[in-house]
C-alpha cells in the first residue's frame, strides 16, 4: 500500500505541466508545435530560452517536491526502504509528467522530471548524469542522445550504489528498485523512439538557442 501511495503522490506532482501552461500564457498549445510534446526541449525550441529554462526548473522541482513529501511522510517508519519509496515517488512524477490524464495523456518525455528524481534521490547520481548529459550534448548538440546516455548512466550508477551498500537496503528491496528503474528506462526509450529513428538516419534536430515567441 505504501508503494502505491508514493506512486500516487508522485503522479499528482507530475501533473503540473509547465510547458503546457507556458503555452496557454501565449494562448497556444505547445503540443501543436515542434516535437508535439510539452517538455523542456520543445518549450526551448517553440518559446525560447526563458520558457525552456522555466520548464526545466519547474518540471525538475516537482519531482523533488514529491520525493521530499514522501520522505517526510514515510521516512521514519520505512527508513529501511526509503530509497525504494523515493523511486516510487519519482516514477509517479515521471508518469504524471508523461501521461497527464487531463491532457488526454499527452505530456512530455520525462527528462526534466527524471533530472528532479536524480536531485532528490542521491547527489552522486545527480553528479554522474549531469556530467554524461552535458558532455554528450556539448559534443553532439543532440539533447535526445544526451538524455538517453544519461538514463543509461543513471541505471548503471543506481546498481553500483546499491550493490556497494551505499543505499543501505536489503537485496530484495534493491532488486525491486532495479526492476522499477528498468521500467522507467524502457519508458524513456519508448518515448524517444522517434528521436532514435532520426538519430539513426541522421535527421535529428540539433540544439539551437533561438529566441522563440515573445
Amino acid at each position: 500500500m505504501v508503494r502505491l501511495l508514493c506512486l500516487l503522490i508522485g503522479y499528482a506532482f507530475g501533473l503540473i505541466q509547465t510547458g503546457y501552461l507556458i503555452g496557454r500564457f501565449f494562448h497556444d498549445d505547445i503540443r501543436k508545435h515542434g516535437s508535439g510534446n510539452a517538455g523542456t526541449t520543445n518549450a526551448l525550441r517553440v518559446y525560447g530560452k526563458k520558457a525552456g529554462l522555466i520548464t526545466l526548473v519547474v518540471d525538475a522541482l516537482k519531482t523533488v517536491a514529491a520525493i521530499l513529501v514522501v520522505s517526510a511522510l514515510f521516512g521514519k517508519q520505512y527508513a529501511y526502504m526509503l530509497p525504494l519509496l523515493k523511486m516510487y515517488a519519482g516514477a509517479g512524477a515521471i508518469l504524471g509528467h508523461n501521461f497527464p490524464f487531463y491532457l488526454k495523456f499527452r505530456g512530455g518525455k520525462g527528462v526534466a522530471a527524471s533530472l528532479g528524481f536524480c536531485i532528490g534521490f542521491d547527489w552522486r547520481l545527480l553528479l554522474v548524469i549531469s556530467i554524461v548529459f552535458i558532455g554528450v550534448v556539448i559534443l553532439t548538440k543532440y539533447v535526445s542522445l544526451g538524455s538517453l546516455a544519461a538514463y543509461t548512466a543513471a541505471f548503471v550508477t543506481i546498481v553500483v550504489l546499491g550493490q556497494t551498500g551505499c543505499l543501505n537496503m536489503e537485496q530484495r528491496y534493491l532488486t525491486e528498485m532495479y526492476i522499477l528503474f528498468s521500467g522507467l528506462y524502457i519508458l524513456v526509450i519508448y518515448r524517444h523512439r522517434a528521436n532514435i529513428s532520426r538519430l539513426m538516419s541522421g535527421t535529428e534536430n540539433k540544439l539551437s538557442f533561438s529566441s522563440g515567441k515573445k
